[in-house]
């Protein structure tokens, strides 16, 4: 009897176990087709975006198409709606990406250089070597901020509205005004910041940090992730965080894309949205098209790929030529 009923005691458990190994599979099916799917949408995207942005056309064009909308943008003030909610400076988009801009472009851009070169190479100096380009390039707009303050504060001056009286002069309390009209006080010695701060009005000259940073980061998003193009072409591996860190990059660049055509639609400033545009252009051309396209050195970061892709015989792409892989201006 003890044994008839261990015996089908075991039974029930196998077939307890059965049961919910059964349930389990039925319930992992529906999970795995969902990520299958998922992943092959992921890959669709991803080379759809990897080969537009790697390809010579977009990387010998992009500027141009950045320098019309920076150029031709103002236009679009004619058209906008001063109701729109992305009139409002203090919108959301304006105070959480624009005003921290460097921010996430350093980070999500850092980010893709480094998974990408370090699972490449495995080399963590090489890593390092990609992602001071990115180094250079914050050190180029903090110099220039602090170039264009510094400009701005000796050519500008800070002035005090006060409210004139009927004798032309001015309304110290000892009279009427007249309303509608004002004279300037001149303050000496003051900065932008401290007059604008004080409420006071500031003459002068400037140029749009924003629209320099916008433009900037375009052109910088664009040049690191055109790198991804020639790499899958050449049958390298990429696995779901690469491709998702490249989506985030393009989503970002599509973002900066749209926040340029928002200030330039709604908050219109020419020349200084021109000079900041054309400021951050000349920026990309002296180190994207220059510094970078040196040989590298101790001196030099090399421009995205150098040392990373090689081609179907295994060979450094830089040995058999940049333009077989990799179409430079």
């Amino acid at each position: 009897m003890d044994r008839k009923l261990k015996n089908k005691s075991n039974g029930t458990m196998e077939s307890d176990k059965g049961e919910t190994t059964r349930l389990a599979k039925d319930l992992s099916r529906p999970v795995k087709l969902v990520t299958m799917v998922l992943t092959s949408v992921l890959v669709v995207v991803t080379d759809l975006w990897a080969g537009l942005l790697g390809s010579a056309v977009f990387r010998r064009h992009f500027h141009l198409l950045l320098s019309g909308v920076v150029l031709f943008g103002p236009a679009l003030s004619l058209w906008v709606s001063k109701y729109s909610i992305f009139a409002n400076r203090n919108h959301y988009l304006y105070r959480m990406f624009l005003r921290s801009g460097w921010g996430w472009t350093c980070v999500f851009t850092g980010s893709f250089i480094f998974l990408l070169s370090f699972s490449i190479r495995r080399s963590l100096a090489l890593s390092l070597r990609h992602l001071s380009r990115i180094a250079a390039v914050g050190a180029l707009w903090w110099g220039s901020r602090s170039l264009l303050t510094l400009l701005e504060n000796m050519a500008g001056s800070c002035y005090e509205p006060m409210p004139a009286t009927l004798d032309g002069g001015l309304n110290l309390g000892q009279g009427a005004g007249v309303p509608g009209k004002s004279l300037l006080l001149l303050h000496e010695g003051e900065s932008k910041a401290s007059c604008l701060k004080a409420g006071m009005l500031w003459r002068g000259w400037e140029v749009s940090e924003d629209a320099l940073l916008l433009c900037l980061c375009c052109l910088l998003l664009a040049e690191e992730t055109a790198v991804l193009g020639p790499y899958l072409a050449l049958g390298g591996p990429s696995g779901p965080p690469l491709r998702l860190l490249f989506l985030l990059c393009v989503s970002l660049l599509g973002l900066w894309l749209f926040l340029l055509l928002c200030l330039l639609a709604y908050f219109p400033q020419f020349p200084s949205q021109l000079l900041g545009g054309a400021l951050g252009c000349l920026g990309w051309r002296g180190m994207y098209q220059g510094w970078y396209r040196m040989q590298p050195s101790w001196c030099c970061p090399g421009w995205p790929g150098e040392g990373l892709l090689t081609t179907a015989q295994r060979e450094p792409y830089s040995e058999r030529g940049v333009h077989d892989v990799w179409p430079k201006d």
